[in-house]
């Protein structure tokens, strides 16, 4: 075969092999760049449903904090319509299943109820998950501690507004960073964690996907999205969970609250409308209003003490077993008083 018929065969086989690398090559730019696309869309779907979680989850532990705020906020106006009873007796102590309502003095609770009063003045102003992170801790701790003394050496209770909640948050951290303590940094990590928020503490786990941009590299980003869906459909289990326990509990609290508030009115009615102070003109039937008063009073005081979340080096754990105690108990009580 002559040569040049031999170098124009050889130059036609090499043009043909040179399409056909660039026909594949292009094919698989192209399943890469799908590969890409997926892999984005899929994560922001992930990330959509996280937020849409969070949103959720801390709108509702932000309604069961402040709903504990308030009744601790009224226990004041109980505490002043009772003092006003001359020779009231001791009523008998309670128990519900192991649980013994607490011993509690009028002034204790007017106290509580101030540092009740103090967190809610600084709501307002507040971030969305500081109501929650109180219920987190256990709002009738969070009052206890605005009655402390913050690191100016000025009491808290005195403080109105954000004042008071930020001295509140680095109370609750060990005191000021300058005396050692957390500061209101490790505040809002013991009521919260401040990646969701002052409310809702999810854990020692840092999620830093919401923001993230996937590699560009296509195996690199879908290996990525994968690892961070992961950490996602955990954390979401979480919040819907809390979310779940949270909205339970709150209609467990609103039951109390709502046969607490009759008795209280009818407690109120007997001694300013009846005009009656002294104990042995109370009827039967008036001393129990005021006895079962109490012990709604007792329920109520220790439901708000109730830790929604216990704190872990991973996703932290919700608190079933008081959630669910506390919950056993007020139906018990409900039962007793009706």
């Amino acid at each position: 075969m002559p040569l040049p018929l031999i170098l124009g065969i050889g130059a036609a086989v090499t043009a043909a092999g040179g399409v056909g690398a660039g026909i594949h090559g292009g094919v698989k730019m192209k399943e890469a760049n799908e590969k890409m696309k997926s892999a984005q869309s899929r994560h922001e779907r992930n990330v959509e449903r996280f937020e849409k979680a969070n949103k959720e989850t801390t709108a509702s532990m932000d309604r069961l904090g402040e709903l504990e705020l308030n009744i601790i906020n009224s226990f004041s106006e109980f505490a002043e319509t009772i003092e006003k009873i001359h020779n009231k007796p001791e009523f008998k102590a309670i128990n519900l299943n192991g649980t013994s309502l607490p011993v509690y003095s009028p002034e204790e609770l007017k106290q509580t109820s101030i540092g009740a009063g103090v967190l809610l003045g600084g709501l307002g102003g507040a971030a969305a998950g500081t109501a929650g992170g109180f219920a987190a801790a256990g709002a009738t701790t969070a009052a206890v501690m605005a009655l402390g003394t913050a690191s100016t050496g000025t009491a808290i209770a005195s403080l109105s507004g954000a004042a008071a909640t930020n001295a509140t948050l680095a109370a609750l951290g060990g005191g000021a960073l300058a005396a050692g303590g957390g500061g209101m940094a490790l505040g809002s990590l013991v009521l919260g964690g401040a990646t969701l928020g002052v409310g809702l503490l999810v854990g020692g786990i840092i999620f830093n996907f919401t923001g993230n941009k996937l590699s560009d590299k296509a195996d690199e980003a879908y290996s990525q999205m994968i690892k961070a869906e992961e950490q996602i459909d955990n954390i979401c289990s979480y919040l819907n969970d809390l979310k779940e326990s949270s909205d339970s509990y709150f209609s467990a609290i609103s039951n109390v609250n709502t046969v607490y508030m009759n008795y209280l009115q009818k407690m109120k009615c007997i001694i300013f409308t009846k005009r009656k102070t002294e104990w042995f003109k109370f009827t039967l039937e008036e001393k129990l209003i005021v006895e079962n008063c109490s012990y709604l009073v007792g329920m109520l005081y220790n439901m708000c003490k109730v830790k929604l979340v216990i704190q872990s080096k991973e996703i932290n754990r919700i608190n079933h077993t008081d959630i669910n105690k506390a919950k056993n108990d007020a139906n018990n009580l409900l039962i007793k008083v009706s």
